[in-house]
C-alpha cells in the first residue's frame, strides 16, 4: 500500500505535500478551513469574557453562591409551610435564611421605615422617629421571637402602631420578625424596659 499519496494533476498551491514524514505518511500543506478558525478564536474570545466575568469582575455569581440561595429558597418554602409562631426555634431558624430576611427586609422597607427607619434605631438615631429602636437588646413588650412577633402581630394600638397581620397576613409578619431577629443573636441578652 502506498502512504505516499501523489498530489493530482495539475499540481497548485493547495495540493503541495509538507516535506516531512510520519511513519511514512506525508500530509498536505494546506491552510485550516476559516470556519474551524473561527470556531477556535470564538471559543478563545467567550473564555476571556467568562473568565472576566465570574473571576475578575465578579458581576457573574459563583457555583456556590447559586447553590446556596436555592438551598435557602427551598429551605424558606419548607419553613413557611409550617410556621410555628409559638416556636422561638423556628424564628431564630428563620432569622439565618437569607430568602426569608430579604423578604422580611422588603416588607419592612414598605411598612415600617417611616416610624423604626431604616436602620431600625427608632428613637434612638432621630429623636424625633416614632417606633422605639429594634436593633439594640432593650425591647418594651418583651424580646423573645414570639413575643415580637405577638408585638409586631397585634400592634400596639395606645403607642399608634397598626396591627400588622390582618393587612400582610401571617407569613408575611413573620418574615419581618425574621428580619428583625437577623440583627440579633440566639441567646442574646434581653432586657425589658417599661414603656415612655
Amino acid at each position: 500500500m502506498n502512504h505516499n499519496p501523489q498530489p493530482p494533476a495539475g499540481d497548485n498551491e493547495d495540493n503541495r505535500l509538507r516535506p516531512h514524514s510520519y511513519d511514512g505518511i506525508q500530509e498536505y500543506d494546506k491552510r485550516l478551513p476559516n470556519w474551524w478558525l473561527y470556531t477556535l478564536y470564538g471559543t478563545i474570545l467567550f473564555w476571556i469574557v467568562y473568565w472576566f466575568a465570574y473571576e475578575i469582575a465578579r458581576i457573574m455569581p459563583s457555583d456556590g453562591a447559586i447553590v446556596d440561595r436555592e438551598m435557602s429558597r427551598i429551605a424558606a418554602a419548607k419553613m413557611a409551610g409550617s410556621i410555628d409562631v409559638t416556636d422561638d426555634a423556628k424564628f431564630w431558624e428563620m432569622s439565618q435564611n437569607a430568602t426569608f430576611v430579604e423578604a422580611g427586609r422588603a416588607t419592612y422597607n414598605a411598612n415600617c421605615v417611616a416610624c423604626h427607619l431604616a436602620s431600625m434605631r427608632g428613637k434612638h438615631e432621630n429623636p424625633a422617629a416614632i417606633g422605639p429602636d429594634l436593633a439594640d437588646t432593650a425591647w418594651i413588650h418583651g424580646g423573645t421571637p414570639k413575643e415580637v412577633y405577638v408585638t409586631v402581630s397585634k400592634g400596639v394600638v395606645a403607642k399608634g402602631m397598626l396591627a400588622w397581620e390582618p393587612i400582610l397576613g401571617q407569613k408575611k409578619t413573620a418574615e419581618v420578625v425574621a428580619y428583625i431577629l437577623s440583627h440579633h443573636k440566639p441567646g442574646g441578652e434581653i432586657t425589658v424596659e417599661a414603656s415612655k
